[in-house]
């Protein structure tokens, strides 16, 4: 059975000494999220994670959900327990304002403890973590009444929340979807059409489900541009505030999927159902994106959840599984051989990952605190730099997060030999789970494109130009300080190939657009492998500060995982500067008739 133990100290050590996250009370919320407070709530997410969630995570692969004649889904056993005990704690709205109910404190604690349950059980945790997307998009473009309606509600966990986008022949280009919206002339309209890949779309959790579905109102332009946002809800909800009658929205049927067995992936019919619209008529996707933009971002820490816990449980096989002996000696004399772990090569495997997880949580948590800070803070020019870093690091956040949270769970796996390719060692589930995360909430070839076409260009490269001068000057400021030359060197080196590749788009991109899309996904991995390794120059940056109040050998052991990446993660820069620069030629050059 795989087990799971939330990475707490390092969270603290990221918040406390990289991100100095105490140091923020200008932040409205902030002052009240003391350092104790903190510990408090990340070391109950934790126990919520180990003890409550972890368990449930396999039964939930066994058994799947079920749906009915009557259209009705039952979750897998022990999972109503499970998700009442995470609505229990209050973790639903740990970030909402405290007038619907929530606790109000800072996004980037929800993004820790997200990434705790993710790893846990990243099935069951989507039940909750698409209701606080829906929430997130209601609190911004919601009308008041909305808000009052469905937020407290949601926030006590008696009711969860969903996105419905896609169709059957409409996904990434939402401007063909064919789901309309009539108005029923009392303020309501009645939508119909068929939407698919619907996580959490019908269930047993929760007393009511809220839909946010996108549907164009009869006569709207065509394309993206006459696209709504609509709440409907599965019940609708009487004057005061209590379930009613059913409204006319049904599942029709469950996916049958690869992986997160335990969550409903539904065919939702929508048959003159009752919606009220959200925000402005033929503003649906501004309105829809907010839910989108953390969803992706949630994605991404889904990526690292299964990264980590896979990483967890390869690190204890490989401590207890004998093979074969050292190449330097015996060293376990006594016993009839060695530990894999004594291998070179399974050091390299386990070194890679855990390098990554730490730079990878460090990213997120640093895009968090971002988040945080372009929705609670007074300054401008501070919060439109926040911004900045959320539309250039989203993308790489889901995309490369994703795509190595993947690999590093194959490459766990790997590590069990024989034994991670039977069900009943766990290894299986962690790479079917983490599969999914490379393909929702838009693809990650559409991440790259999207960095590469919206998010670069964007405001004469106004997030480019900040991100490269803060690394470059970070690099400047710390280059001579004793201990960091094994980071600011080959970070620098980095930033160069990051540089590069930049100009060359710049300069062969606008007159060949295939260039920028032969090279989107080089670069966007390029730009994550140079965030992560800012990252971990400035984890090496805390980590001597540190060991020089005294020995810590938590902080020489982080400093050996830095440098590991420095020399052999990070230099991956240069193949992907190269791959960038050899344009689209070939990648174009055959005819469709030739594959």
């Amino acid at each position: 059975m795989p087990t799971y133990r939330a990475p707490v100290e390092n969270v603290r050590f990221l918040l406390d000494d990289v991100f100095a996250f105490h140091g923020r009370n200008n932040l409205r919320g902030f002052s009240d999220a003391s350092p104790d407070l903190i510990q408090a709530v990340l070391t109950e997410g934790a126990k919520l994670a180990e003890e409550v969630l972890t368990p449930l995570n396999a039964v939930g692969d066994r058994q799947g959900c079920t749906r009915h004649a009557d259209g009705s889904v039952t979750t897998p056993d022990g999972f109503k327990a499970g998700y009442a005990a995470y609505a229990a704690g209050g973790w639903m709205g740990i970030s909402v304002p405290e007038e619907y109910g929530g606790q109000g404190l800072p996004h980037t604690i929800n993004t820790a403890i997200s990434e705790f349950a993710s790893s846990a059980n990243l099935a069951l945790t989507m039940y909750p973590g698409l209701t606080q997307g829906a929430m997130a998009a209601l609190l911004v473009h919601g009308s008041e009444e909305q808000k009052a309606t469905y937020l407290p509600k949601m926030v006590e966990g008696a009711w969860t929340g969903t996105m419905n986008l896609t169709e059957p022949h409409c996904g990434t280009d939402l401007g063909l979807l064919k789901t309309k919206a009539v108005p029923n002339g009392d303020g309501s309209y009645s939508l119909t059409g068929t939407k698919i890949f619907i996580s959490a779309g019908e269930h047993d959790l929760s007393e009511n489900i809220v839909h946010l579905v996108i549907a164009r109102i009869e006569g709207a332009p065509a394309g993206t541009k006459g696209i709504s946002l609509f709440v409907v809800p599965k019940f609708l909800v009487n004057e005061d505030g209590s379930v009613g009658e059913r409204n006319g929205v049904s599942c029709g049927s469950l996916e049958h999927k690869m992986g997160i067995h335990g969550n409903s992936t539904c065919v939702m019919n929508y048959d003159g159902a009752k919606g009220w619209l959200v925000g402005q008529e033929n503003r649906g996707l501004n309105a829809m994106f907010v839910m989108m933009n953390e969803a992706r971002l949630a994605v991404g820490v889904q990526g690292l959840a299964q990264s980590e816990v896979a990483y967890q449980n390869a690190v204890a096989y490989a401590k207890d599984r004998l093979q074969g002996r050292s190449l330097t000696g015996a060293k376990a004399p006594d016993k009839v051989a060695d530990p894999i772990i004594v291998h070179p090569d399974v050091r390299r495997t386990l070194m890679g990952i855990r390098a990554f997880n730490e730079a990878a949580r460090a990213l997120v948590l640093w895009t968090a605190l971002q988040a945080d800070i372009g929705h609670r803070s007074d300054d401008a020019a501070e919060r439109q730099k926040a911004e900045d870093h959320m539309g250039l690091m989203t993308p790489v956040v889901k995309g490369v997060l994703t795509d190595k949270g993947f690999d590093n769970a194959v490459a766990a796996q790997q590590l069990f030999g024989g034994h991670g390719y039977i069900e009943e060692w766990g290894m299986s589930q962690f790479v079917r789970d983490a599969r999914i995360a490379m393909i929702y909430e838009g693809a990650n070839g559409i991440q790259a494109m999207d960095l590469i076409g919206r998010k670069l260009p964007k405001d004469g490269g106004r997030a480019m130009m900040g991100f490269l001068a803060e690394v470059q000057t970070f690099i400047k400021d710390h280059a001579e300080v004793e201990g960091m030359a094994p980071f600011t060197a080959p970070l620098q080196a980095g930033l160069n190939d990051l540089q590069g590749a930049t100009m060359w788009f710049m300069q062969n991109a606008f007159s060949k657009p295939d260039n920028a899309g032969a090279g989107a996904t080089d670069y966007m991995h390029l730009l994550g492998l140079v965030a992560m390794g800012y990252m971990w120059a400035r984890i090496a940056k805390a980590a001597l500060a540190r060991i020089a109040q005294g020995p810590s050998p938590d902080m020489d052991d982080k400093l050996v995982t830095g440098r590991f990446y420095m020399e052999r993660t990070l230099p991956e820069t240069a193949m992907r500067l190269v791959r960038i620069k050899a344009g689209a030629e070939t990648t174009m050059a055959l005819g469709a008739e030739a594959f």
